[in-house]
């Protein structure tokens, strides 16, 4: 029978969740790196025991850990465990290096980013966000770093460099930071072309290059946002999460700041597919694993008050692909509910039926085996909950 593992981090440590398809029973595992934040945990397509986890302290620095048995060890990758660890036994946080490429090479040496107050800032690397394995090879993965960045490693992890051709675009002395920083957070990779690929970044926008990420392009065009100077300007908005089915890559969803938009020409152009939500602010936004149409977002009342809406917990699925939205309730609290659901906290199984996850920030993770109809916790009282990712296994 095929089974799950649900891979959970939170701002002090690493969860990981077991199940069979049923979905019914769960065991958990951790905490790894208990005290640390996990940005970001997620295996490979290729190798499913290998697992990258991004592992970020204020004191000490980034991580990258991994894992080649199925999350029951890991190591940092890099440099060796003796010498990371200083006498009292505590990490260095020189194991990953992640350095802007500043090279005259590139003919784009970026120094500075546009700051809040509207003045230059250098860029300053403060963490991993996001980890995305190749499809193809398990040594390679793409991170998507703040400040905003793409970095890409070839060997498992031990060394990374930037590809920089997406700074280099030209607007990167732009790009400004959204309240939670200048992350790159979301990264794409289009199942049917391997030279395409798409990301997000708060604020500056959402990118594709079709050339492996030698190159990219802003893909904003129909996007407005009424608190930018020019609301329709090719660069300024706060994506906050977008979203693809393998089978339909160039249909894009996206949860925007505000708004919940949708792309059908690979991102060329975008329209409003808000309909009758409650709001269309949010952070998460996901496509069912066997129905391209069929997605699932989590409204949040504002950008200042980050939780649902009447204090009622509610997924809401559009089954034609945008518009016309149910709420999903049945197993959630419906009142006195005021978490928050960030942007890299929900993800879909590929079992029959489908299965839905998101984490919030009040530690509970919620499992839906059957496409979103009904819910229940699967683990609560966790640290507040930063990425949800789930591998379907055989």
């Amino acid at each position: 029978m095929s089974s799950v593992r649900v891979l959970v981090g939170t701002k002090k440590g690493a969860f990981i969740l077991t199940s069979d398809g049923k979905r019914e029973k769960w065991e958990v595992n951790g905490p790894h790196f208990g005290g640390w934040e996990i940005y970001h945990m997620k295996g490979s397509l290729v190798d499913p025991n290998r697992i990258y986890v991004s592992q970020t302290s204020g004191w000490f620095g980034q991580l990258i850990q991994r894992s080649d048995d199925g999350g029951k060890t890991f190591y940092p990758t890099g440099t060796k465990l003796e010498d990371l660890m200083g006498p009292d036994g505590m990490p260095k946080g020189t194991g990953n290096m992640f350095v802007y490429d500043t090279s005259p090479e590139t003919g784009k040496p970026l120094t500075t980013h546009q700051f809040y107050d509207g003045t230059q800032h250098p860029w300053e690397f403060k963490r991993v966000w996001h980890l995305e394995p190749s499809l193809t090879d398990a040594e390679t993965v793409f991170a998507g770093v703040e400040d905003a960045a793409m970095f890409k490693t070839t060997d498992g992890g031990t060394t990374w460099h930037e590809l920089s051709g997406m700074r280099g675009h030209g607007t990167g002395p732009n790009w400004a930071p959204g309240a939670g920083g200048l992350g790159l957070h979301t990264i794409l990779l289009d199942h049917t072309n391997h030279e395409r690929m798409y990301v997000a970044i708060s604020a500056a926008g959402a990118f594709r290059t079709d050339d492996g990420g030698k190159t990219w392009k802003p893909i904003t065009k129909g996007l407005s946002s009424n608190y930018m100077p020019d609301p329709t300007a090719e660069i300024g908005h706060c994506v906050h999460r977008i979203a693809m089915h393998k089978a339909k890559p160039n249909t894009l969803y996206m949860q925007k700041h505000w708004d919940v938009l949708r792309t059908d020409d690979a991102g060329e152009n975008w329209h409003e597919v808000s309909g009758n939500l409650p709001t269309d602010f949010g952070f998460v936004i996901d496509v069912h694993a066997h129905e391209p149409e069929t997605i699932y977002v989590v409204p949040i009342k504002s950008d200042s008050e980050h939780y649902p809406p009447e204090g009622k917990l509610r997924v809401y699925r559009s089954k034609t692909g945008g518009n016309d939205w149910e709420p999903l309730t049945n197993g959630l609290p419906q009142s006195d509910c005021y978490v928050n659901i960030l942007r890299d906290a929900m993800c879909v199984d590929s079992l029959d039926s489908c299965g839905v996850y998101f984490g919030t920030t009040g530690g509970q993770v919620y499992c839906s085996p059957d496409g979103g109809d009904n819910w229940k916790p699967i683990v609560r009282d966790l640290p507040a909950v930063l990425s949800v990712e789930v591998q379907t296994l055989p």
